[in-house]
């Protein structure tokens, strides 16, 4: 099978997520004259991968994840804040929409895809202003048809409301045409296979797939992707 419509995750699958996140909360601690020490930096992101999988399972709202997050951290370390948990909030996702550094291969596969005729489209869960405040920084900037944020849609993936609502945007009425490439099983690839798309599973680290999905696809490297969208050749399977 041929694709023509690559749908790509955002964060981890095209953009350093981590890199942006250790920056714009260290920028955030010194801001609040907070130690950037190892102990708060991994608290807070237990914190929030935690509250992004209840994001998932649609048990917390986006708005209340922005601070709900903040005021755990500050909470279970025991900290004093100068200011409000809302504007630590509103400091914070500015800080992050500048963190705009790529994958390794991001943009030379992006590149080849769209040169070579390849509709691409970003689908990520998020905060709108942080994620197209990003992608416009990058060099990536005006490679997507489409930009697809959950916060716009109502929906975060793997929920079908978002896949409707990018399907909608693009025109698409073949499913067969349409791949989602991303790093996450429980998003991007349960998403992906309840939605009756094609997926491909980004493992560079290899991790076990303790899940029990059977993503169409699993690559090591981005690279890859050019090979297996046009001749639809299991790689790591």
């Amino acid at each position: 099978m041929t694709y023509t419509h690559l749908l790509f995750d955002a964060d981890d699958t095209l953009f350093d997520y981590p890199k942006a996140e250790s920056s714009a909360l260290l920028g955030t601690l010194e801001y609040e004259g907070l130690p950037g020490t190892v102990e708060v930096m991994e608290a807070y992101q237990s914190i929030n991968q935690q509250l992004w999988r209840e994001f998932e399972q649609g048990t917390i709202t986006l708005a209340s994840l922005r601070t709900e997050r903040f005021a755990r951290l500050f909470t279970q370390l025991g900290l004093k804040t100068r200011s409000e948990v809302e504007l630590i909030s509103e400091y914070y996702l500015d800080r992050l929409g500048e963190g705009h550094e790529l994958i390794d291969g991001a943009y030379e596969i992006c590149s080849s895809l769209m040169e070579a005729g390849y509709r691409l489209s970003i689908i990520t869960n998020g905060i709108k202003k942080v994620q197209t405040s990003r992608i416009a920084k990058s060099a990536l900037n005006g490679m997507f048809e489409q930009i697809i944020v959950s916060e716009d849609t109502g929906y975060q993936k793997p929920h079908p409301g978002i896949f409707d609502y990018a399907f909608n945007k693009l025109g698409i009425t073949d499913k067969s045409r349409v791949m989602i490439i991303g790093d996450s099983l429980t998003s991007d690839m349960q998403g992906g296979i309840s939605y009756g798309i094609a997926t491909c599973w980004f493992n560079p680290q290899g991790k076990p797939n303790t899940l029990g999905l059977q993503p169409t696809y699993e690559i090591r490297s981005l690279a890859e992707i050019k090979a297996l969208v046009a001749s639809g050749r299991k790689l790591f399977m």
